[in-house]
């Protein structure tokens, strides 16, 4: 078709003069666009390489949906990405980040008047059950329709009428090429390492990153996607390993790690400093120089290994505690972080992390933002930012800052309202990127077209101040449940299927509740207990044993009566008491940790309706009887911190149940010459009920209780844990501890012991 060839053409030409990028949509017909895609792809001399994301073959290098992750790091001349089947914003975003300035991304849809209703496979994900695929909405499909045709830089091709509805070129004039890259003045790195940068940005990072050879140093080197902030530190760890540093590099996984490795590699042949390259085929990825080296280990991996520099890549997508931890890993540290990125980014990083990083290290700071491969201000990315929401942020501090609860109200936004107020959807999404450690693309299509997601939030003037994101789980019938209850999973209802399938409970399923997906506050007013507040409205919304909506309440429609409130999170202690102040109670602590973030996952429920506290109750009472089992096992060196605030929440009315001899011995090693290693079991029960009814007053006494009694942890462990000064001390104090305990939970036969061994002293 004529008409597709000249259009490609003619954007190509302009990409090229310009280093900018040009998009074409081909409409219509699936095998009149994947015709038509390959005629004019082939029409064009591209020098560099070319794809297709596609489940068929179209033209070049096919690459399949679901392999898209292992485009980061590579460059394309031209990608076609075929949306006829599906639409994964997640794919989008890192498709049109790998087209170099001067190249060509190809979309292809069905006609666009009717792709919005077409169901493909990534609205099979939106649909958790009791909810279908035809229950998806098609609001963000017909944002991007919108924002292809408003944007500059992209034309539009019906392939079915021969028709060209819009032109796409931009007819400005050619662009200077970027000058050769200068070395600083004063610098220790080689000038082969300089003259590898490819914009005045970079080499002002790499040069940042001479500081790394001093202890206590961090770098951090913060940029959108595609300013080459992991080429800098790629180049800059082949610098340092060339002068025999040991560098440690780390990223939620290799694959964000590539670009450094590839640089680094390319820089060491460079400076002839390679001795052994091994990323092939290596579970972890390594370079070796003569008297230093590169390599890799996931953060888990990290956290307990040492080396001269750290390195951490995509910092952003990594929990504030997982950061933490990485801190102590070796005397400097350089943290390179996007800040708008399809791979995940949250403002953990920037608004509790930095700043405890600067109390502890010397912090340089670089902002990189010249784009690498092409050029600023470049169409495409702009298109690509408003589409998928990138450049979201939350309202401005002046907006909210200083409110009061008095000063905003309660609101339920809909999803139609979000998608028709540009403003209010950038504003929520972008606080609910600050809140959370790694949100993407897939989260703004589920924001807008999951049938089982709500929003509510407070507004000032119209501004959100604290949003709460829920999802509807449970209300399941037999035959899902039983596929629950068999090992499978059921999509999208993650308490439920966990208490199913983990816990054994097969009516867990039936009772209906919201998730608490993610709840954010504007830093401008956090402690000030909007959080707090704002679960208290959404309670009070739902709270009855019939729903407070109305029949004709569209809510009611697609949700239901409410049974309870519910939450999954990595725990850590502040979370933990945030949840038990409000009154929601622990049912499961998870025996493995979250790779990117580190941390065990807590499940708590709220019941608001009779069937909502059966389930809440039978779990309570499940948890309170399995989890020492779980902490003198898989949970052994789980914080003890976080241990005492899932038993804050726990709400069970039971004692405990003693036998004489069992009493003896746990008074007389309270008040007299009695072992705790006699018998640990009598002791394991009465401190957890100790630590479950909050009958301690004194922090360590009940960290004491957990780590020693509960985790099981020797006498050097705990003592080592727990700063005693000696072993000796740390036994005296676990005798110490239990005389509280006897004192309240004593039977007759406890009591006699202990005054026995009380009058003896008294005598003495």
């Amino acid at each position: 078709m004529k008409t597709v060839r000249e259009t490609i053409r003619a954007l190509r030409a302009e990409a090229a003069v310009t280093n900018e990028r040009r998009l074409l949509v081909l409409h219509g017909d699936r095998d009149t666009c994947y015709r038509e895609a390959r005629r004019a792809v082939e029409s064009v001399d591209f020098e560099g390489a070319v794809a297709s994301v596609s489940d068929r073959d179209i033209v070049g290098e096919r690459i399949g949906y679901d392999r898209t992750d292992a485009l980061l790091g590579t460059t394309f001349d031209c990608i076609v990405l075929d949306c006829h089947d599906t639409c994964r914003p997640n794919a989008i975003g890192r498709t049109t980040g790998v087209v170099d300035g001067g190249g060509i991304l190809v979309l292809l849809f069905s006609r666009l008047s009717e792709w919005p209703t077409t169901h493909g496979r990534f609205d099979e994900t939106l649909a958790s059950p009791p909810f279908s695929i035809e229950d998806v909405d098609s609001r963000f499909k017909r944002r991007m329709i919108d924002t292809l045709r408003a944007h500059r830089g992209i034309a539009i091709v019906d392939v079915d009428a021969g028709v060209r509805t819009k032109r796409g070129r931009i007819d400005q004039p050619p662009r200077r090429r970027s000058a050769n890259i200068v070395p600083p003045v004063a610098h220790a790195f080689p000038d082969p390492v300089y003259e590898a940068c490819r914009s005045a940005d970079q080499r002002d990072a790499v040069y940042a990153c001479e500081q790394l050879t001093e202890d206590g140093a961090a770098v951090v080197l913060e940029a959108d996607r595609g300013r080459g902030k992991s080429s800098a530190a790629g180049l800059a760890a082949a610098a340092l390993a060339a002068a025999g540093y040991t560098v440690l590099v780390t990223a939620p996984s290799y694959r964000n790690a590539a670009e450094l490795f590839e640089r680094a590699v390319e820089t060491l042949r460079t400076l002839d400093a390679l001795i052994k390259d091994g990323r092939d085929g290596q579970r972890t990825p390594y370079l070796r120089t003569d008297t230093g080296g590169i390599r890799f280990r996931t953060p888990s991996e990290a956290v307990v290994e040492s080396a001269d520099i750290l390195i951490v890549d995509e910092a952003a997508a990594l929990s504030v505690g997982r950061l933490e931890a990485l801190v102590s890993v070796a005397p400097s540290a350089c943290f390179a972080t996007t800040v708008r990125g399809y791979e995940g980014s949250g403002r953990g990083f920037d608004i509790r992390f930095r700043s405890e990083l600067q109390a502890v290290r010397n912090v340089t700071e670089c902002v990189l933002s010249e784009p690498i491969r092409y050029a600023a201000a470049d169409p495409i990315e702009v298109w690509l930012f408003r589409a998928l929401l990138l450049d979201s942020t939350p309202p401005p501090e002046e907006l909210v800052a200083d409110s009061i609860t008095d000063d905003v109200t309660y609101e339920r936004i809909e999803q139609d309202a979000l998608a028709v107020d540009d403003n209010l959807l950038r504003e929520v999404f972008g606080l609910l990127v600050y809140a959370h450690y790694r949100t993407q693309p897939d989260d703004l299509a589920r924001l807008l077209d999951a049938p089982n997601v709500a929003v509510r939030a407070f507004l000032r003037d119209g501004h959100p101040v604290s949003v709460a994101l829920l999802a509807r789980e449970g209300g399941l019938d037999d035959e899902t449940r039983l596929t629950a209850y068999e090992g499978d999973r059921i999509r999208g209802n993650l308490i439920p299927d966990l208490l199913t399938s983990q816990l054994r409970d097969p009516e867990a399923g039936i009772p209906v509740g919201f998730r608490v997906l993610r709840i954010a506050t504007h830093h401008a007013v956090r402690s000030e207990g909007f959080g707090s507040r704002l679960l208290a409205e959404i309670e009070a919304e739902f709270a009855s044993d019939r729903s407070v909506m109305s029949d004709d309440d569209p809510d009611h429609d697609r949700f239901g009566t409410i049974d309870y409130l519910g939450v999954s999170y990595g725990a850590t202690p502040e979370l933990c008491s945030f949840w038990a102040t409000n009154d929601y109670r622990t049912v499961h602590l998870s025996s493995t940790r979250n790779e990117a973030s580190g941390e065990h996952s807590a499940v708590m429920l709220r019941p608001i309706s009779e069937l909502g506290r059966v389930l809440t109750e039978r779990h309570t009472a499940w948890f309170y009887r399995r989890i020492p089992d779980v902490l003198s096992g898989a949970l052994s060196s789980l914080d003890p911190d976080i241990v005492r605030g899932a038993f804050e929440s726990v709400d069970i009315d039971t004692r405990p149940e003693l036998n004489d001899f069992e009493w003896r011995l746990v008074a007389s090693s309270a008040y007299g010459p009695g072992q705790y290693e006699t018998a640990p079991g009598p002791f394991r029960r009465l401190a957890l009920r100790a630590l479950v009814d909050g009958a301690l007053e004194d922090p360590d006494t009940e960290r004491l209780l957990v780590v020693k009694v509960l985790q099981n942890r020797t006498w050097e462990e705990s003592a080592s844990i727990l700063e005693f000064v000696s072993k000796r001390a740390c036994m005296r104090a676990i005798g110490s501890a239990f005389r509280p305990i006897v004192d309240r939970y004593g039977e007759d036969v406890a009591r006699a012991e202990a005054d026995r061994y009380r009058s003896e002293s008294e005598l003495l």
